[in-house]
């Protein structure tokens, strides 16, 4: 299917240009960016009609919200929720889109006069410089990472996108000396397509792995999305990409971030564990085998430099992700020995291998960690090898067409591991939740003769069966990690509401000490 193209620029050339204009928002949703354009809009004169397919009683925190904020003329917002009424498209100026919803096919969408997004409304009204950033895994933590750094060197910056942060609810505190840092969907890069409005001073494309091959066609179609976030980028600019040894092929020689340093026009830097070729500068791990440091090597440079000693987060691919943000505190000039400072204390980000409880059970203390952003089975299989095993992981749920095999053969290397390091333990102990997802992983678990628990049709029946397994036995597992390496589809509204109802649980059926 042909990918769809929008008109160049944006509706708005200025914010004098949103009074008085008819806007309906498409999608309020339950997590930040339709609330905050409505707010926007609103602030700013307009005439505002929020439509959205879930009714008034889903859509109630984020509509108490929006109801609470007195900073703008309420007669000017209306509400048509539970479903769509194309008029409310035609008869607008402008329909604001949520990136979840599909142009193709979409008899409201070919209604409308004119469609904006938050981010490209943002990115034609902001003068900030911008740091973009996308990829498969890794970009939520390398924009964390980016912004907590950049903020504690003393540059100011904002932090918005599909972190879910509009960047229009910071749009009047930007200026050409603010960097704000974009995380960008595959789905927010394809809103962008034709409107010439994304040239970022640095673009970041982290691990490209499949993804969300239930609503592509293809591999390269999902890969073609990406690439719109340096096509228009210039010499004087930044592309940085991953270069570790496991980075997926394209089908053909080398991998897709190898074809995206030769399509870019803007500086290439390359970061991973291994230091980049002979073509590239950039950023990698050195390690004696009991030590390890990130080193960094721009093309400026006569010399590698150290940016990086220690990490608070766990695992190997947040320590990739750390230099993707070293890489871009380089270029803004932060000097190395502060940036190895800065990043040694940053604390992570929620849901990503976040550390949030410790109880005990069984006689032994347990380490809890909620991972519910890893939608992918490559996300499940690196939190597993973050920890020396064995740990207990919860995994599974929806399936988005995806290969579960990165995640089954890191389990079978688990308890190959296990098997020489411990005589009781044989095994990572697998916690699985009813889905789609599993239904596809349970196959591969058995031919690797790896046993699990479940799956579980809930989360509380799984915690209690846990609790009942693992804190009456010996075990030399003293980590638990929710990871599931799927969506969340049918049982909880999104990754962010699965790992908050995770979290909660956890905490009251495994008290602390």
């Amino acid at each position: 299917m042909k990918a769809h193209r929008y008109p160049a620029g944006c509706l708005f050339s200025s914010l004098n240009d949103i009074r008085n204009k008819r806007i309906t928002i498409m999608g309020l949703g339950r997590n930040g960016g339709g609330c905050a354009a409505a707010q926007f809009f609103l602030r700013h004169g307009a005439y505002v009609t929020v439509t959205d397919m879930k009714d008034e009683r889903e859509l109630a925190p984020t509509i108490a919200v929006l109801e609470s904020d007195h900073r703008f003329n309420h007669t000017h917002l209306t509400y048509h929720l539970g479903g769509h009424n194309t008029a409310d498209f035609s008869n607008a100026d402008c329909v604001i889109k949520n990136p979840g919803i599909r142009y193709d096919n979409n008899e409201y969408l070919a209604a409308a006069r004119a469609i904006e997004t938050d981010i490209s409304v943002f990115l034609a009204l902001s003068r900030a410089p911008i740091i973009a950033v996308t990829g498969s895994k890794g970009k939520s933590s390398t924009v964390s990472a980016i912004h907590y750094g950049l903020s504690t060197a003393g540059i100011p910056s904002f932090l918005g996108g599909n972190i879910t942060v509009s960047p229009l609810s910071f749009l009047e505190q930007t200026n050409e000396h603010t960097p704000v840092i974009l995380e960008l969907s595959s789905w927010q890069l394809a809103d962008l397509r034709g409107r010439n409005l994304l040239k970022p001073h640095i673009a970041v494309i982290t691990k490209i792995v499949p993804d969300h091959l239930n609503w592509y066609d293809s591999m390269e179609a999902y890969v073609a999305d990406k690439r719109l976030i340096y096509s228009a980028q210039t010499e004087s600019d930044f592309s940085i990409f991953y270069a570790g040894p496991n980075a997926a092929q394209t089908g053909q020689s080398g991998s897709w971030e190898d074809s995206f340093a030769t399509e870019t026009h803007g500086t290439v830097l390359r970061y991973g564990t291994d230091r980049p070729d002979g073509r590239y500068r950039g950023a990698w791990i050195e390690t004696d085998g009991t030590s390890w440091c990130g080193k960094i090597l721009l093309p400026d440079m006569a010399q590698p430099e150290t940016v990086l000693t220690e990490l608070s987060v766990p695992g190997t691919h947040m320590r990739e992700n750390a230099l993707a943000a070293a890489l871009v505190m380089a270029i803004l000039r932060v000097p190395a020995s502060d940036t190895a400072r800065i990043l040694a204390s940053w604390p992570g980000t929620a849901h990503r291998l976040q550390h949030f409880h410790t109880a005990p059970c069984g006689g032994r203390i347990i380490r809890f960690y909620n991972d519910s952003c890893a939608t992918v089975p490559e996300a499940a299989a690196a939190a597993v090898a973050a920890f020396d095993p064995p740990c207990i992981l919860i995994a599974g749920g929806t399936d988005k067409a995806l290969d579960f095999t990165p995640l089954a053969n890191m389990l079978a290397a688990q308890a190959k591991q296990c098997t020489a390091s411990y005589q009781t333990v044989t095994a990572t102990p697998l916690y699985l939740l009813a889905g789609s997802g599993t239904d596809k992983l349970t196959p591969l678990l058995a031919a690797r003769t790896i046993s699990y628990n479940g799956p579980y049709e809930t989360l509380p029946a799984l915690l209690a069966a846990l609790k009942e397994h693992e804190c009456t036995a010996p075990s030399n597992a003293d980590t638990v990690v929710f990871s599931p390496g799927a969506t969340s589809f049918g049982m909880f509204a999104n990754e962010f509401d699965r790992g908050n109802r995770y979290m909660e649980l956890v905490k009251k059926i495994f008290p602390a000490a």
